[in-house]
């Protein structure tokens, strides 16, 4: 989709009566699947049975016949050799081809299990509660694919220079894993030695909750910078009230990792104007 997005003619290879993904949750009102036609925007589709011989000798040409630009295939196919890079490379030499898998080593995996894996859901949900909570945001099947897309790009260019093709593989587990290493959360665990607690809507390493307001309802205030944080303190009218917390707490509200600033009710303090808090 991503490519497509950037003007490249994208065909989707479909089993005959369309892939599972044609009938999923949300429909319209005439049964046409909204999630489909919202990822598979820009992209043409061609349904052909692969189970036959016939049918991937017709994928096979596709992929010869695309043209300078073309030669390209994305899949996330397993265990089906003919669609291998070292199979398609006898009918283009200059192929280039990208596998998604969920490990690494080839085993199975989609985005759910993954996050689980690491723990992101673990974090997620009110402080007091010992449920699980699931991710509904499939963040790393939308990571691995911008991945994809961004080595196709790469490839795409190194075969302008060079005449050559290349074989990709990119893994949801890798993705998660490297993004976990990215966000310093496998730094933290290994240096620090320290454990994330589930902490609801609290904003971890800056200042960020969620406040009742005055007419019952729930606003999410976040202070990224100092320059935030003073704002909010005087956009609340709070400033007397925080310069007489510092003392009391032995800590400085403007130092995100001083001591003592976790022990801040912050729910007492901005109780003190939630009118104020409301109008934010």
């Amino acid at each position: 989709m991503a490519l497509a997005h950037l003007g490249a003619d994208v065909i989707r290879v479909d089993p005959l009566g369309g892939a599972t993904d044609t009938r999923r949750l949300p429909l319209a009102p005439n049964g046409v699947s909204l999630y489909w036609c919202s990822l598979n925007r820009g992209k043409r589709s061609v349904e052909i049975d692969t189970r036959t011989e016939a049918g991937r000798a017709l994928v096979a040409r596709l992929l010869a016949n695309t043209g300078p630009d073309g030669g390209i295939v994305l899949t996330n196919a397993v265990d089906q050799r003919w669609l291998e890079y070292g199979q398609l490379k006898h009918h283009r030499s200059d192929l280039i081809h990208v596998h998604i898998q969920g490990y690494n080593d080839g085993a199975p995996a989609v985005d759910y299990t993954v996050n689980a894996e690491v723990g992101l859901p673990l974090l997620t949900g009110a402080p007091d509660s010992t449920q699980p909570v699931n991710h509904v945001l499939p963040a790393w099947d939308l990571l691995t694919g911008l991945h994809a897309a961004i080595g196709i790009l790469a490839a795409v260019r190194d075969r302008r220079a060079t005449g050559h093709g290349c074989s990709i593989t990119v893994s949801l587990a890798d993705v998660a894993t490297s993004t976990m290493g990215q966000l310093g959360f496998i730094a933290d665990a290994i240096v620090n030695k320290s454990t994330r607690l589930r902490e609801g809507n609290y904003l971890y390493g800056t200042f960020g909750c969620d406040f009742e307001t005055a007419d019952g309802g729930r606003v999410m205030v976040v202070a990224l910078t100092p320059r935030h944080w003073h704002r909010l303190v005087a956009a609340t009218g709070l400033e007397a009230v925080m310069a007489a917390l510092e003392p009391a707490l032995g800590a400085s509200l403007d130092n995100e990792i001083a001591s003592g600033v976790e022990t801040l009710d912050v729910d007492a303090v901005v109780g003190v104007n939630p009118v104020l808090v409301a109008q934010v």
